[in-house]
């Protein structure tokens, strides 16, 4: 206890913003007044440093290095400068950021580190969507990148994503030097700070609006659609992208359409998570809209809806996967196709059918953008780049925009997404898929599970004997080691296993095949499919024990 008293003394000493030292202060007093909760809470502010994870740095606001705040923002700044330093990158750092909590001090701050580090530093003006980022750096021809952003984390998260030169977020061993040379940063109040770097102006966003609305091609534009930004930064781009490309004005969910870091419409700010379009939805019902599209808030990723005999229902990620997939093939796009595995197996089966390259990627966008000769790029969890030559990222903005493309011209041939789904099922088999994912307060639960798994591997799962097990953490000759365990399971079927790398969730991935009898019809698939997912979820559940 004394050795954690000291270090929050020294954190309190040595940071420069005042609010998280008196919280600091607050949590120090009560744990000296022998209050437990308190103690547990510095205990766990003190639990080692934020790595980077999946998508960079992310956690709470708050006080201590496991938290977000500007000291480990300053330090991680530093460390990114030194980096780039010393591999002797050139050109500037361009940063921009959400509108979450924060989010524009920790933008300041990192501007002020790189400055001061003989770094130039370019500064998005204001608000904008993460693909706006990644974008800027390819078109600025920049060192770096650095978006301040939690994406679709819990109000109370903020977040820190790091990119190099080529526009992808960093991956190993980038990370791990990235890292080593924070950890090696000294005081806070001895690290060098310039300026605010230079504002850039509307141009950089232009180039951008105009890039996106440009990949749609000629063709009709009749569609009655529903959109919300979900409170985050993406509804002043979507809407002047659809106009560009010629579309109608959405309707936008009043409730959701400005910006808003406390989210106050929904539990988690994720179009995935249930009862987060259901205003969408309720809109979308009483207007009789044709399709109902969302972004997350950072408008990195893309949601959607559509009518069905029993009311709204979300596409999933795999569905809408599948869809663009079908419209850039359709399209002759030349090149790799490519996805996590987590994500369903159908893009492989339609990139061979059409004679192009297929590739799969551990989770995670910052190894689908680095794909050789990308040509489309997407997983599971609502992330597509259907532009990887201006944009190696997921992109809402842009997924949002060709989706709205296809869905106008299937309803000028009377039909609907739906429709689409079922030709893609009637061709390649029906690919069901569905997740199982448990939320824990304690990451040792997670860890637990995996251990059962590892200890007594099931033999079968939901009937479907196991065929086939892959150890990820082992690596392989096409991926790198990572926590995880893949079931490749009788009749196409499987099952992965991983913790979230951005949430404290373990996550089970399902998927199923099933082929269409064309007098039975693809409704039937879906029941038999619906029956055998069912089953995978009790046994997965089951097996691992949660």
């Amino acid at each position: 206890m004394p050795a954690l008293l000291d270090a929050a003394r020294a954190w309190t000493a040595d940071d420069p913003d005042p609010r998280t030292r008196e919280e600091l202060e607050a949590v120090v007093a009560l744990v000296e007044a022998g209050d437990a909760a308190a103690t547990a809470d510095l205990a766990d502010r003190f639990a080692g440093t934020l790595e980077f994870g999946t998508a960079g740095l992310r956690g709470a606001i708050g006080a201590g290095p496991n938290r977000m705040n500007r000291v480990v923002v300053t330090r991680a700044a530093a460390g990114l400068a030194a980096y780039l330093r010393d591999t002797g990158a050139t050109g500037p750092v361009v940063i921009g950021y959400d509108a979450r909590h924060d989010s524009d001090v920790y933008a300041r701050d990192t501007a002020e580190v790189m400055t001061g580090a003989g770094i130039a530093a370019h500064v998005l003006p204001r608000p904008l969507p993460t693909p706006l980022l990644a974008f800027a750096i390819r078109e600025l021809g920049c060192a770096a990148g650095v978006m301040v952003t939690a994406s679709h984390n819990p109000p109370q998260d903020n977040g820190y994503k790091v990119y190099l030169g080529d526009g992808s977020q960093i991956v190993p061993p980038a990370d791990a030097e990235i890292a080593a040379r924070i950890a090696a940063v000294g005081p806070v109040a001895d690290v060098p700070r310039g300026t605010g770097g230079a504002v850039l102006d509307e141009g950089i966003i232009d180039r951008y609006l105009d890039t996106v609305a440009g990949l749609a091609a000629d063709g009709p534009r009749d569609l009655n659609l529903v959109y919300t930004p979900l409170h985050g930064v993406g509804g002043a781009s979507v809407l002047q992208v659809l106009e560009s490309a010629g579309f109608s004005l959405p309707r936008v969910v009043e409730q959701q359409e400005q910006p808003d870091p406390d989210f106050p419409t929904v539990a988690f700010p994720n179009p995935e998570e249930p009862g987060a379009m259901d205003l969408a939805m309720a809109l979308a019902e009483q207007h009789g809209a044709d399709l109902v599209v969302a972004n997350d808030p950072d408008a990195d990723r893309c949601a959607a809806a559509v009518p069905g005999p029993h009311g709204w229902r979300m596409l999933r990620g795999d569905e809408v996967g599948a869809l663009l997939a079908h419209a850039l093939l359709s399209a002759g796009k030349q090149g790799t196709y490519a996805t996590s595995i987590v994500s369903s197996s159908l893009l492989g089966t339609m990139a061979r059918a059409a004679g192009q390259p297929y590739a799969e990627t551990l989770t995670g966008f910052k190894w689908i953008g680095r794909v050789e000769g990308l040509a489309f790029g997407y997983e599971e969890a609502l992330g597509y780049c259907v532009d990887p030559e201006h944009v190696r990222d997921k992109d809402g903005v842009s997924a949002l925009l060709l989706l709205c493309e296809l869905a106008a011209r299937a309803k000028a041939e009377g039909r609907g997404l739906v429709d689409l789904l079922d030709d893609i099922a009637l061709e390649h088999g029906l690919h069901a898929t569905d997740q199982l994912s448990v939320r824990v307060t304690d990451l040792a639960e997670i860890g637990a599970a995996m251990q059962r798994l590892r200890a007594t591997p099931p033999a079968e799962l939901g009937g479907f004997a196991v065929e086939r097990v892959d150890d990820l953490s082992t690596g392989s000759a096409d991926l790198p080691p990572t926590e995880g365990l893949r079931y490749h399971l009788a009749g196409g079927a499987r099952v992965v296993v991983r913790p979230s790398g951005t949430e404290p969730k373990l996550k089970c991935y399902l998927e199923v095949v099933v082929p269409v009898d064309p007098e039975d019809g693809v409704d039937a698939a879906r029941i038999h499919a619906a029956g055998r997912l069912d089953a995978l979820r009790s046994g997965i559940k089951s097996a691992a024990g949660i």
